[in-house]
């Protein structure tokens, strides 16, 4: 059940990822929104373009920032082709957000450990998989109460200090580029499914207990949750305040 859990969670985190950065991309230029976003677009086009050579594909014309209007990374010529039919898609959509997430825990761990550690005391059941009706509105309930235990934490921490800043940065700038990258969808849908196959036979393999297993990569796991859906609320509220404002004006 943890497996399921720890699968149902990761495609919170990266659809949440998606969700901001279109939302950001429609309120700015994409090409600003990913410029920000430096950081974690170097991370992921790293972990594409390694993708690509594993699978075979050809990498050219390599670009941080697209000058298009979509302002993507370019890590080729257009449609992503390899030598491995599907497995390769799922390689090259696995590849940036593994790289994301392994930036995030290090940076966690030199720069974050305060606010990880006090994230760690907020109520929330990991095992929770909204497998029901009462359970779905019962985890609805308990991710507003996590989400509202990371605003008092981020208040709560010093944000004088350079080091909260930066590691509040980078957090964001790897957590929204976890989103798929252009065209790669259905690639990011089987990477997630993948390695929450992949986690449960390497633990039914070693004959680890799910918890002891698992119990690591919780924390972390809660944590980016906590920082995707906080960014998504903020950016379904600011895309709303704007439209409003449109609104008003075109209607004067």
């Amino acid at each position: 059940m943890e497996y399921a859990s720890l699968t149902f969670w990761m495609l919170v985190i990266v659809f949440a990822a998606l969700g901001v950065h279109r939302l950001w991309s429609s309120l700015v230029q994409p090409r600003v929104v990913n410029s920000l976003l430096l950081p974690g677009t170097l991370v992921a086009t790293i972990g594409h373009v390694i993708g690509m050579l594993i699978t075979g594909g050809t990498v050219n014309n390599t670009t941080l920032v697209k000058d298009d209007a979509t302002g993507e990374p370019q890590t080729g010529s257009g449609e992503i082709k390899t030598r491995v039919p599907f497995v390769g898609t799922v390689i090259i959509a696995l590849l940036p957000m593994v790289g994301c997430a392994v930036a995030i825990y290090w940076i966690a761990r030199y720069l974050g450990s305060p606010i990880l550690a006090a994230m760690e005391q907020a109520p929330f059941d990991r095992m929770l998989l909204p497998t029901s009706l009462p359970l779905f509105f019962a985890t609805l309930r308990e991710l507003l109460t996590l989400v509202e235990r990371l605003v008092n934490v981020i208040r709560q921490s010093d944000l004088r200090n350079w080091q909260t800043l930066l590691f509040l940065y980078l957090v964001v700038c790897m957590t929204v580029r976890m989103a798929p990258l252009s065209g790669n969808v259905r690639g990011a849908l089987g990477a997630i499914l993948l390695t929450g196959v992949l986690a449960f036979l390497i633990g039914q393999a070693t004959g680890t207990a799910e918890g002891s297993a698992m119990g690591s990569a919780w924390p972390l796991v809660t944590f980016c949750v906590a920082v995707s859906l906080l960014l998504l609320i903020l950016s379904l509220l600011a895309t709303g305040a704007v439209h409003l404002v449109r609104t008003i004006l075109n209607a004067k």
